[in-house]
């Protein structure tokens, strides 16, 4: 397992045996999530922009599940994060171990949040990298939430941009110029899914190459896929939208908190599940109460998991939970900060929990 793998330090490869698994309906798990796309005809567009659009996406989204449902099986109605928390206890009796170490990146976080919640006296230590924050009420609070932190990584690149002469864009007026002028004349989703891409990775030069790129009137690329495993990702979100009238105030909304960006490319999230008739496992307040407090690790600007969310798991948890904030930008800090790395070594070998407040420094 150790040979050529990269994801982890060589203390943790020494000193742990690495167990991971595809959670269902994902990857290479088996079966696969398998859908009739061709059946039901073109997708819609993730923003809608009409009563119509509306009822025309709700008509496709039970159409298409409907083929999902039968070529996938009774697996499409149990993907949801309840039925994968039980797959990792049941890794964990497999393995005949008392107790887990567990490192949980992204979406795995809710994962690890979930199993801790539900088996407490089985995690030995927890690092949860790239917090999500499953408490968020409402759809609202969702993509206010999203559109916070993709503004604030968005302002990240833009300042960033300013401050360095080889940036593209300083020519042509700067990154918010020419951002304005993009907003206002390309597809805005298709501009946030290829702004959130770059931030994800923090591939500032990049993404000013793209962005430079698209003002020349070059083709933009038309993002149709950003990794969500429909039946996990809806089976785990309430986010009920009532009509056309009551989506676009949840645009105005989120427009309002992020005046550069507008609303977030995470606005696919309700359009994906509009209709979604089973919610298995919706937003609640975490309860956690671990022996050892779990190791939450955040990228300052993150723009899928913002330190917004990180914080407010931080204080759901209390004395049960230590957030450490790498000062960079990108999705994960693990693979980003050799500080992140250390502590999070450090925490999971010995369960030596760092102090409240810790940051770490970029580079």
């Amino acid at each position: 397992m150790a040979d050529g793998y990269s994801r982890f330090s060589d203390t943790q490869l020494d000193r742990f045996d690495i167990v991971s698994f595809d959670p269902r309906g994902s990857h290479t798990s088996r079966p696969l999530i398998t859908c009739d796309r061709a059946a039901v005809g073109p997708a819609p567009d993730p923003v809608l922009t009409s009563e119509a659009d509306f009822d025309a996406t709700l008509d496709y989204n039970r159409r298409l599940w409907r083929t999902c449902e039968d070529l996938t099986g009774d697996l499409w109605n149990h993907a949801g994060m309840f039925d994968t928390v039980r797959d990792v206890e049941a890794l964990r009796i497999a393995l005949g171990v008392p107790a887990i170490s567990f490192h949980g990146s992204s979406y795995g976080t809710l994962l690890g949040e979930q199993y801790a919640e539900h088996y407490p006296g089985r995690v030995r230590a927890m690092v949860l990298e790239s917090v999500d924050d499953h408490s968020v009420p409402t759809t609202g609070a969702f993509l206010t939430s999203q559109a916070v932190a993709f503004e604030d990584a968005f302002d990240d690149f833009a300042n960033w941009c300013d401050a360095t002469e080889s940036c593209s864009l300083n020519p042509r007026g700067g990154a918010r110029t020419v951002w304005r002028r993009l907003i206002a004349t390309r597809d805005h989703f298709d501009l946030d899914a290829v702004v959130l891409i770059r931030l994800r990775d923090a591939a500032y030069a990049d993404l000013a190459g793209d962005l430079a790129a698209a003002d020349d009137g070059g083709p933009l690329r038309h993002i149709t896929d950003l990794g969500v495993v429909i039946p996990a990702f809806c089976s785990d979100w309430s986010l009920p939208v009532r009509d056309y009238h009551e989506y676009a105030a949840l645009l105005r909304r989120s427009a309002a908190v992020a005046p550069d960006t507008g609303y977030p490319a995470q606005v696919f999230a309700p359009t994906m599940c509009l209709g979604w008739p089973h919610v298995t496992n919706p937003q609640h307040v975490l309860d956690v109460r671990t022996r050892t407090p779990i190791l939450l690790v955040n990228s300052r600007h993150d723009p899928a998991t913002g330190l917004n969310w990180a914080r407010a798991v931080e204080r759901r948890l209390g004395r049960h939970g230590v957030l450490v904030t790498y000062e960079g930008a990108g999705h994960g800090a693990y693979t980003k900060s050799e500080c992140i790395r250390r502590t999070a070594d450090d925490y999971l070998v010995s369960l030596e929990v760092p102090g409240r407040g810790t940051t770490c420094p970029i580079a």
